[in-house]
């Protein structure tokens, strides 16, 4: 690894992404080298059963911004992110969907935010719904509008989308909430709002341009009734004090040994 200062860090989490994953490297390196960034892109495979993790290593040797990080099996989207932005060096670290439905030069929008004060910047599909490149069907849109209300509700959270796969964060503040994240598959993202409103973090919702990918694995019926359960493991850990300062404290000097 290299010890070159970063100012910032782009996580991408992959599972069965070999048919995908060269496209999106080469945009998100020829963007980081347009903007003159500083900046390295850590891919997580998350167990998969393809060719991922070699198409990643043969990119690598190409683009030093490139580096692999393997997860333990197949864990999640939730645990795989958690991995990358933990392990990230950047001043700035973001996590974005490995089909880029956000493209990556919109990630300029999240660091303006960050620059201007937040400690998280969240893409948003909804703010601005016109950015929309290629929508989605209409029952996905219907069912992403529910869960999204419910979790506003459940967890009131002020947030227009809590699922879009586009959020940055100081390395202060990824630091904090990643360590104390417990949710590891889809119902993650809720998890790391509600960590961040809880202590304190100023969260900026920012509109992104969007397009649909038609690839998508997630499964509204099935993903979603999941996703509502880890909404009540949330609302547990809170009330067992598993986001204080002091869990973070604790956590901090367990890895420390």
């Amino acid at each position: 690894m290299s010890s070159e200062h970063k100012d910032y860090s782009i996580v991408i989490p992959a599972y069965n992404e070999s048919g995908r994953i060269p496209a999106t490297l080469e945009a998100v390196v020829r963007c980081i080298r347009a903007h003159g960034w500083a900046a390295e892109v850590l891919v997580v495979n998350d167990g998969s059963r393809d060719s991922t993790a070699e198409v990643v290593r043969r990119f690598a040797e190409q683009a030093a911004e490139v580096r692999l990080l393997e997860n333990p099996g197949n864990r999640g989207k939730g645990y795989s992110v958690r991995h990358g932005m933990m392990e990230a060096q950047g001043d700035v670290v973001m996590f974005t969907d490995s089909d880029l439905s956000a493209p990556i030069e919109e990630a300029e929008r999240l660091f303006a935010a960050i620059e201007k004060g937040a400690d998280i910047a969240i893409g948003s599909r909804w703010l601005e719904s016109g950015r929309q490149t290629h929508r989605q069907p209409l029952y996905r849109q219907f069912f992403g509008r529910c869960f999204n209300l419910v979790t506003r509700m459940v967890m009131n959270l002020p947030f227009a989308d809590t699922q879009c796969g586009f959020k940055a964060f100081t390395r202060a503040a990824a630091q904090t909430v990643f360590s104390l994240q417990t949710i590891e598959r889809w119902g993650f993202d809720p998890e790391i709002l509600f960590i961040a409103i809880k202590r304190g973090l100023k969260v900026v919702e920012v509109p992104v341009s969007w397009a649909h990918d038609e690839r998508t694995r997630m499964s509204y019926l099935k993903d979603g009734m999941k996703m509502l359960e880890e909404l009540m493991v949330i609302r547990w850990n809170a009330l067992l004090g598993r986001y204080s300062k002091r869990a973070e404290a604790r956590l901090r000097e367990r890895v420390s040994r």
